[in-house]
């Protein structure tokens, strides 16, 4: 399955980004949680975005944190060198998806919640 950073991972039950983690999990995609919170979610300790962990073999990044709070991670994010990043509702960033496409990897300003559920993921 698709390997799938969650960046803006939080053990907030009310976020989308804790849906999402759930769902993948739900759906048997490998997900790693990225958040600058503390906590865990689907059984996996968040790792901080602050110290840019390592992810080897990332398929998709999908993107829960605003296009006001991304510039700062625009690097480590095409660091990770996905295959795409989804720009959930709300993440949408013209500049980062631009940087993305020059690196050949593809933009979608989709719901991943959505594209699981309808087997577009």
């Amino acid at each position: 399955m698709k390997k799938t950073v969650v960046i803006g991972a939080t053990d907030n039950p009310g976020r989308y980004a804790y849906l999402a983690a759930h769902m993948l999990q739900d759906y048997g995609h490998e997900f790693v949680p990225v958040g600058i919170k503390k906590g865990a979610v689907g059984g996996k300790e968040i790792l901080d975005l602050r110290q840019k962990p390592a992810i080897d073999e990332v398929d998709t990044v999908t993107l829960y944190i605003g296009p006001q709070n991304q510039p700062e991670w625009y690097e480590y994010i095409l660091g990770l060198k996905p295959k795409r990043i989804i720009f959930n509702p709300g993440t949408e960033n013209f500049e980062l998806e631009k940087r993305a496409r020059k690196q050949n990897i593809e933009t979608l300003e989709a719901c991943t919640l959505v594209m699981l559920r309808s087997n577009q993921f």
